[in-house]
């Protein structure tokens, strides 16, 4: 396991903002892409992001519900993409490529949670699909304006509900087992994380680093749509008359404290010389202790509290595995060079 898979004592907290950590980076002349950039975390993300002067373009599924939501906001660039549509995602890059701009960095903050059984054109599994794949092909498709930038950082929005589960290689899709939607979130939140770590080993000589993230636990996004009242009472985010609860030191945050961890991942001069890391409270996280891989969940082990990240998900050579079989899924081959 990575020795550098531990806290770096930013100076930040759970409690810290967007606004905080990008206080002091001047972004201009810098582009970001921000998947999912419409809503939530990703619009904050982009609020923050223009703040200090970066250029950012936010590629969305309906165009007309991110026309306005990002309406006001100048700077930032609109276009259709579909994560579960190759074509769709090979067209928005094709078009970027074209433009010969450089892309200093690449926020996959868009993904689904928890979703009923669905799959897309291809019959993979919509969660795997939306969250991993998605964007795994996004980043092989930029990857000459990421090496044009000369100097890039890709920014994977994980949670801690990879300890769901890991990668099932030998059943990503749920093609052979009953389909459970918190393994399937569990499993792609997993890849988020090992996607990071092998693609920093590959983009690490090229100058473009990657990292991976918890935001916290954050209602105001729209990615619990699929969970009853009852279950988000259960889960200890809404109190019994259906509001939010927010407790930062439970990583129960507001949007701007949960969009802090992504802007300090894709910002931070104190990533410098580092990548293919895990990271929650705009820090680096701890590995978590072999205890906390059982039992995380119950009554007796409050799951919001748990910090760190799991050795499945920062093992290297899952993560390589997790990369075989992306491209082979994918039907191409990625090459750094």
């Amino acid at each position: 396991m990575s020795t550098l898979q531990k806290p770096i004592n930013s100076g930040f907290s759970s409690a810290s903002t967007s606004g905080e950590v990008i206080e002091g980076i001047d972004l201009t002349g810098k582009i970001a892409i921000v998947t999912g950039g419409y809503s939530g975390l990703g619009l904050e993300t982009v609020r923050t992001l223009r703040s200090a002067g970066a250029t950012v373009i936010v590629p969305a599924r309906d165009l007309d519900k991110a026309a306005k939501a990002l309406q006001g906001l100048d700077g930032v660039e609109l276009e259709s993409m579909d994560l579960t549509r190759p074509a769709s995602i090979d067209a928005f890059a094709a078009k970027f490529i074209a433009g010969r701009r450089p892309l200093h960095l690449l926020v996959n903050c868009a993904g689904i949670m928890a979703s009923p059984l669905e799959r897309d054109e291809r019959g993979y599994e919509s969660q795997f699909s939306t969250n991993h794949l998605g964007h795994f092909q996004l980043a092989a498709r930029l990857w000459p304006a990421l090496r044009q930038a000369g100097g890039a950082r890709v920014v994977s929005v994980s949670s801690w509900g990879h300890r769901f589960s890991p990668v099932v290689f030998v059943d990503p899709n749920f093609e052979h087992r009953e389909y459970d939607r918190w393994q399937g979130y569990g499993q792609s939140k997993t890849a988020n994380i090992l996607f990071a770590l092998a693609l920093d080993g590959y983009g690490k000589p090229h100058g473009v680093r990657a990292f991976s993230l918890h935001p916290g636990g954050i209602l105001d996004t729209g990615l619990g749509k699929h969970l009853s009242q009852g279950e988000l009472r259960e889960a200890g985010v809404i109190d019994d008359a259906g509001k939010p609860i927010l407790d930062p030191a439970r990583n129960l945050k507001t949007v701007e404290q949960g969009a802090a961890t992504i802007v300090w991942c894709a910002t931070s001069p104190q990533l410098n010389g580092i990548g293919g890391l895990y990271c929650e409270n705009s820090d680096v996280a701890p590995l978590a202790s072999i205890d906390q891989t059982t039992g995380w969940n119950t009554g007796d082990t409050p799951r919001l509290n748990l910090n760190g990240v799991l050795p499945y998900a920062v093992d290297p050579l899952s993560a390589e595995r997790l990369w075989q079989l992306s491209e082979r899924l994918l039907g191409f081959t990625f090459t750094a060079d």
